[in-house]
């Protein structure tokens, strides 16, 4: 998949080196905040390149409306604003800026923690009101209390070193952080049941994703500390509101300071107005060099995505990201090439696909080789609506999941005869394809166990046959082909497998459907691809 990006719409405020970086880099860009979802979808055709932050949605209806579209960004963390599996369907890679925001969302954690623990906020309205309640505002140090830290990533990690510093401890909880990474920055990692009855504070900072919603709840506030204090400045959601409030009012909850809300902004201010919240309107990104930083940051990976150097920030194109690597593109190609030629001989591809990857420079390849493969395989395929869609090594796995088609990958050290590296893809029905690379050319050594005395190289358009296993075959063919007046760069035949051989003619013109006709009474089977 070779990106080409003409042409970027950014529809929300970013700062103005993001048009710099791209304009300076080739890229046409237009800026218009002020789309409405409807317009939105009228100009989405024109763009390649759509970056927003968090005031655009771009729903299935702007993707789907979308005809060129290649890469969505967002200048930010979050992409809750963006329906990544309908761009994935699409075959739109989706990225974020994941460590733009991070300095600045810390910062603001930490200081909605040390505002709660001396009731800044309130104190500071008091005398705005022209009062002096010195007495009624009594703080509590945070020197010796227990921060948890729902979520151990970038901003948790900077969260706990600073409050560190203030003494704290540090507990925390994150389902793919390990306890002994955790400890690296003093976090005592512990599962969530021994987490709540210990903490004084808690912050999160996960996505908001089913597993997180509502994770703190009425349950959660009866097994906590009586006065607990709690930060959302992560998204909305992820607490409670309504208990929230119920634990405020009841006094089981000391104080809530939240930075984001499930509604933003809030059509019910409740809860924004108890004395006991502090609230403030998604700030947590809003400092000027986090902007200045998430603007540069998605520019650049734009323009690395351009010139295939990374997808750094890409969430749902792993495959692709890994691809881009030089030493793996050739392996891509031929995967590519392989499940199309696979496609042409197999009516019913069957549910479940077996990748044999042998050699050492195949160790990891499963990813990338299967999403190839399957771009190649299902080319013709088309959704459950019936829309064809054209495949790309992000949405071809998507595809194969929708259809039930499982792919496991299996590896072993030592290749195919005198090649060092080598991949076979083994079809539920027991077709199966072998190849390998030299240099840039994708090259086929064996259709079906059947193996090709020297390797055909995979290019252009090729005649795809099977005959009977006899010495004549292949002068046959070369001779129904040469009688049609159809030239040939090369034509190959392999070993006999089963009385029957199978044979590939590299065709010098596309001839049409001309080939077929020429030889298929010399064949039992013919069909022609285009690889």
């Amino acid at each position: 998949m070779v990106l080409t990006l003409r042409k970027v719409l950014i529809s929300d405020e970013v700062d103005a080196k993001c048009i710099e970086v791209l304009k300076s880099n080739g890229i046409d860009v237009e800026k218009n905040t002020k789309l409405t979802k409807e317009q939105l979808v009228a100009e989405i055709p024109k763009y390649d390149g759509l970056i927003v932050r968090s005031a655009t949605k771009v729903t299935a209806d702007v993707i789907n409306a979308a005809s060129n579209l290649r890469i969505i960004g967002r200048a930010g963390t979050g992409v809750d604003n963006i329906d990544c599996e309908a761009a994935t369907k699409k075959g739109i890679i989706v990225m974020n800026t994941p460590g733009g925001n991070t300095l600045s969302a810390a910062e603001h954690t930490c200081a909605m923690v040390v505002s709660l623990s001396r009731e800044v906020p309130l104190a500071c309205q008091s005398m705005k009101e022209g009062r002096w309640d010195r007495k009624k505002f009594m703080g509590s140090e945070l020197n010796g209390k227990t921060l948890g830290i729902i979520g151990l990533g970038r901003i948790g990690k900077e969260v706990a070193l600073r409050m560190q510093s203030f003494g704290m401890k540090t507990i925390g909880f994150d389902p793919i952080i390990p306890a002994e990474v955790a400890a690296e920055f003093n976090v005592e990692w512990m599962p969530l049941e021994k987490l709540w009855p210990q903490i004084d504070y808690v912050t999160v900072h996960t996505p908001l994703i089913p597993q997180t919603t509502n994770l703190i709840n009425d349950k959660v506030f009866g097994v906590c500390k009586k006065g607990v204090k709690i930060i959302n400045c992560a998204r909305g959601g992820i607490v409670d509101e309504a208990a929230l409030l119920r634990a405020l009012e009841s006094g089981q909850c000391g104080g809530a300071g939240f930075d984001v809300f499930v509604q933003e902004p809030p059509t019910d201010l409740t809860l924004v107005k108890h004395p006991k919240m502090i609230a403030t309107p998604h700030l947590g990104a809003n400092t000027s060099e986090a902007q200045k930083r998430v603007a540069v940051e998605i520019a650049e990976q734009f323009v690395d995505a351009v010139n295939g150097k990374s997808l750094f920030g890409a969430l749902n194109a792993a495959a692709m990201a890994t691809a881009l690597s030089p030493d793996t593109q050739p392996w891509v190609n031929l995967a590519q090439k392989l499940g199309k030629l696979a496609a042409s001989v197999n009516s019913d591809i069957g549910k479940e696909i077996t990748i044999i990857a042998k050699g050492p420079e195949l160790a990891k390849a499963g990813s990338y080789l299967s999403a190839a493969f399957l771009s190649g395989l299902l080319q013709n395929s088309s959704t459950g609506s019936g829309d064809q869609v054209v495949l790309n090594l992000v949405n071809a796995p998507a595809l194969a999941k929708q259809m039930g088609i499982t792919v496991k990958t299996e590896t072993k050290e030592v290749a195919h005869g005198a090649f060092k590296n080598a991949v076979c893809f083994r079809l539920g029905n027991g077709f199966c394809v072998s190849g390998t690379t030299s240099g840039s050319e994708a090259l086929l050594l064996k259709i079906k166990g059947a193996q090709f005395s020297s390797p055909v190289c995979l290019s252009g358009s090729l005649l795809v046959f099977r005959g009977t296993g006899n010495s004549q075959l292949l002068p046959k063919v070369a001779g129904a082909l040469g009688s049609a007046r159809i030239s040939l760069e090369a034509v190959s035949t392999s070993s006999e497998e089963n009385a029957a051989k199978w044979g590939v003619a590299n065709l010098t013109n596309p001839a049409g459907g001309k080939g077929v006709q020429a030889i298929k009474d010399c064949v039992d089977f013919v069909t022609m691809v285009t690889v």
